[in-house]
């Protein structure tokens, strides 16, 4: 039996096509921003809080458009899988890397393509966003 991490994580959009992805300290893979959902707290609020504190990003609930639960193999915790509740989110505002965020990259679909990246950002977040016209 798999366990479970559920987390709540931004398709983050800068408004001139590129996504923002970032990478915890100590790790190897770009995935969404975004983190666990704490008991009794509802994804968009968990959502908010994680945005603030690893990115200095304040998000209204208004602007997140909910896109659905996506689960893949967890990328930093062997034996697990994340189930996350996914949102999309354009800002303007820079972001600030906190917490425990080494590094944050804007890119598009090629530049995100030469990273190292997670199996829910490389198997379902980034061909949603970037699917053939």
């Amino acid at each position: 039996m798999t366990r479970s991490i559920l987390i709540a994580a931004a398709l983050l959009l800068d408004g001139n096509g590129r996504t923002l992805l970032v990478r915890k300290r100590g790790t190897a893979f770009f995935m969404q921003p975004g983190g666990k959902i704490e008991p009794g707290e509802h994804p968009i609020q968990a959502l908010a809080r994680e945005l603030n504190e690893e990115l200095g990003i304040e998000i209204a609930p208004a602007q997140a458009a909910y896109l659905g639960t996506y689960t893949a193999p967890a990328a930093n915790e062997p034996g697990f899988e994340v189930r996350c509740e996914l949102f999309e989110v354009t800002v303007q505002t820079p972001v600030k890397p906190a917490a425990e965020i080494e590094e944050a990259v804007w890119v598009d679909l090629q530049q995100a393509q030469s990273l190292n990246l997670a199996p829910l950002t490389r198997d379902s977040v980034l061909p949603r966003l970037f699917k053939p016209a």
